[in-house]
């Protein structure tokens, strides 16, 4: 493997931001662990992390933060060796423009015919370059070009080389039985035109491919069975997301689409919600939720599975507007209902944004409800299961 040099670029003291996603520049990883063990003092900034890391050493670095989550940094994150900021997925900008801002920014670029591009994310990506960030990257021949925004300058720009590592390839379980039946659940509360968004893992990819009428995507994410959509032929419109994650089918789809917008028009919750649009319908998985309906997406215990992500962006989204704000998630894990007393980590997304809980075993729709009838409908749902 080329070891892609970033001594010129990483500086004593600074911090940096890696770009986050499928799309992260895997092959920059070790090398910028090992340029920031020379320079000393490097502090690092994550995002959503959410294939495997294992060149990227977090005691190369005098501190690192993650402002998402995922499986490419859940073991530094339990072995204390990363601090997880909590905060909504909209709030990121105003972090790195703030607080967290970082001196560079390393990332996979992709060359189009007037320039070089994001890769598979545009992320918050595109608002660190606009606040002239400079970039450092390495140029892969095997993403695709799916940027919705202009050429980045070249004048901001150090290419290191080029690669032709494309992003990572996160294939999805096959779905089980109660992920089917809440898929299916779920599909009849989703009109046509709608739009929809949906999250990450084997669950949010069961309820895309269970829809059944014509829809638009305007999600964070976009998944792999949005190929299947349109191939039936019920994908109105170029889908609007932030990020790509899937396989090899969806990013040879997203080749040449105009696709990925950076999240701070992504995760806008007055354009999600605003009058006159088709209605949203946020279709959220969930860990946990307690008899208020409060919702954990963030971890079990000392697990940390989940995130914060844009799950409260979608979900304040769909209650103000004409469309839904939808929770989704299994009766019980591993034999323990997920329908608790008390959540076992902080409130992630609050009661007040839930419209609607979706299991296999039906549906609760709180709308109009007061706490007591909240409460009681919930109980219903899980037949009166709730773990202490």
């Amino acid at each position: 493997m080329v070891d892609f040099s970033l001594d010129d670029v990483v500086r004593p003291g600074s911090r940096v931001a890696l770009a986050d996603g499928c799309g992260t520049p895997t092959v920059l990883q070790g090398p910028l662990s090992r340029a920031a063990a020379r320079a000393g003092d490097v502090r690092l900034v994550l995002g959503w992390m959410p294939a495997p890391t294992p060149d990227l050493d977090p005691a190369a670095f005098a501190d690192v933060r993650v402002l998402m989550g995922g499986p490419g940094v859940r073991s530094m994150v339990e072995a204390g060796d990363a601090h997880v900021v909590p905060c909504r997925l909209s709030a990121v900008p105003a972090l790195l423009a703030g607080v967290l801002k970082p001196d560079l920014l390393v990332a996979t670029l992709v060359r189009g015919p007037r320039g070089l591009h994001l890769g598979a994310e545009a992320s918050y990506m595109r608002g660190l370059v606009e606040a002239g960030v400079p970039v450092a990257g390495v140029v892969s021949t095997a993403t695709p070009l799916a940027d919705a925004g202009d050429p980045l300058p070249a004048d901001a720009i150090t290419v290191l080389g080029e690669t032709d590592e494309g992003p990572a390839e996160i294939p999805t379980p096959p779905p089980t039985p109660a992920d089917e039946a809440i898929a299916r659940n779920v599909a009849a509360l989703v009109p046509e035109g709608a739009r929809v968004q949906v999250g990450p893992g084997r669950l949010a990819q069961a309820m895309v491919a269970a829809l059944e009428v014509p829809v638009r995507i305007d999600s964070g994410l976009l998944p792999e069975p949005v190929v299947d959509l349109d191939q039936k032929g019920l994908l109105l419109d170029d889908p609007m997301c932030a990020y790509l994650i899937g396989t090899r089918r969806l990013y040879d789809w997203a080749d040449g689409r105009r696709l990925l917008h950076p999240i701070e028009v992504t995760h806008d919750v007055g354009r999600l919600s605003a009058a006159g649009e088709p209605p949203l319908i946020g279709l959220n998985a969930a860990l946990e939720i307690d008899v208020d309906g409060q919702v954990n997406v963030e971890g079990l215990g000392r697990s940390a599975a989940g995130m914060i992500g844009g799950h409260p962006d979608f979900a304040a989204a769909g209650v103000r507007g004409p469309g839904l704000s939808v929770i989704a998630l299994a009766s019980a894990h591993k034999d323990r209902p997920t329908l608790v007393e008390r959540l076992s980590r902080p409130v992630t997304t609050a009661s007040h944004d839930v419209d609607v809980v979706v299991t296999e075993r039906g549906t609760a729709d709180l709308r109009g409800l007061d706490r007591a009838e909240r409460r009681a409908a919930l109980l219903d749902l899980w037949d009166g299961r709730v773990a202490g």
